[in-house]
């Protein structure tokens, strides 16, 4: 049974109860409308307890939950990374490690990429739940019997799920590797900054010359910059479709008028900042900026033997290629003859050495 929680003061023996135990916790939260999802409901259960379904809409600091989720307990969480946006975002949560993240234990114990709660519920467990309140309207209150329940679901059997999970990877000696992954993952979440350089994202930034690749830089940084600021999501500020077109070629300020005004989706509010970014003269630091390029044709036979590496060891690990390594690292690798970040830890224990030794 669920406790429905709308007050800062019923949370007060949440932390003397709890201990040291390890705490299940969820959030449910929009984000269609906004560029930060808007956290609309937090539930949280410990070992052996009823759940408790906190409503941040009237327990606007989270109260004791709060002090509770920036303590050394251990946090039992599903694919926790919106999660942790939603609570640092609606609570100013920085949530303390240790976090026990239940997909990515299940990709690690060999049961597979991206597995959802309810599937490794009815696989471990032998429990089915339903999926009926997925895309509900969780700011709405007050929210229906069936809300309630489904969101009481979603802590109900993190617990039992950690057990298994945890004993499995004890056997197979990677606890210290899903430890790693669950620090980098609450460390990514704190540090949310805007990308100096999201152009090198850009499939279409490879075939513009440098001129073409300073104007895409430009915009998507003031995108990203104008969508935080007015909290919407970033294709409502501007679209990606206007964004190439307008880094194509330099226009002045009638053809960009034009330009816009034929564009069904064209900022309207923004049309002078935006103009203003594009003409504005180049600094010094745009002069440096990286530049993205298609990928190199010699490169393509080192990063084929790469990937064979990186499946050998996967298939021998029983792990997803992509968690053990992403192709982007491996053509960062490449390109730059750095270690990526990304693959230090126990990534590097396994795949340093070799992939290394298949630079050209």
């Amino acid at each position: 049974m669920s406790h429905w929680i709308s007050q800062s003061h019923q949370l007060d023996g949440l932390a003397q109860a709890v201990g040291a135990a390890p705490i299940a916790l969820d959030t449910e939260f929009i984000r269609e409308r906004t560029f930060h999802p808007k956290l609309a409901l937090v539930q949280v259960r410990a070992a052996g307890g009823e759940e408790l379904l906190v409503d941040p809409l009237a327990v606007t600091c989270g109260g004791a939950l709060r002090e509770l989720l920036q303590s050394p307990v251990l946090k039992l969480m599903h694919s926790p990374g919106e999660d942790l946006q939603a609570l640092q975002r609606g609570w100013g949560v920085t949530l303390a490690a240790p976090l026990f993240d239940t997909q990515l234990a299940a990709a690690l114990t060999g049961h597979g990429p991206g597995r959802s709660y309810q599937w490794l519920v009815e696989e471990l467990l032998g429990v089915h739940l339903e999926k009926g309140e997925t895309r509900s309207d969780w700011l709405q209150r007050p929210l229906t019997d069936s809300q309630q329940h489904y969101a009481a679901e979603d802590v109900h059997h993190l617990h039992a799920l950690h057990e298994r999970l945890d004993r499995r990877l004890t056997e197979l000696g990677r606890g210290d590797w899903l430890r790693q992954d669950c620090e980098r993952m609450v460390q990514a979440a704190h540090d949310d900054l805007p990308d100096p350089n999201p152009h090198l994202a850009s499939r279409s930034a490879q075939r513009m010359d440098p001129e073409q690749q300073l104007r895409l830089r430009r915009m998507l940084r003031w995108r990203d910059e104008t969508a935080r600021s007015r909290d919407l999501p970033r294709s409502w500020v501007l679209d990606n479709e206007l964004v190439v077109q307008l880094a194509l070629r330099p226009l002045s300020r009638s053809q960009f008028d034009a330009l816009l005004d034929r564009h069904p989706r064209a900022p309207r509010r923004n049309r002078d900042p935006l103009w203003e970014t594009l003409s504005r003269p180049i600094d010094e630091e745009e002069r440096a900026m990286p530049l993205a390029s298609e990928p190199d044709p010699a490169l393509r036979a080192p990063l084929k033997a790469m990937q064979a590496i990186v499946a050998r060891h996967a298939a021998e690990l029983e792990l997803p290629e992509g968690l053990l390594c992403a192709r982007r690292h491996l053509e960062s690798l490449l390109m730059h003859r750095i270690w990526p970040e990304a693959l230090e830890g126990w990534r590097a224990e396994i795949l340093r050495a070799e992939l290394m030794a298949h630079l050209p």
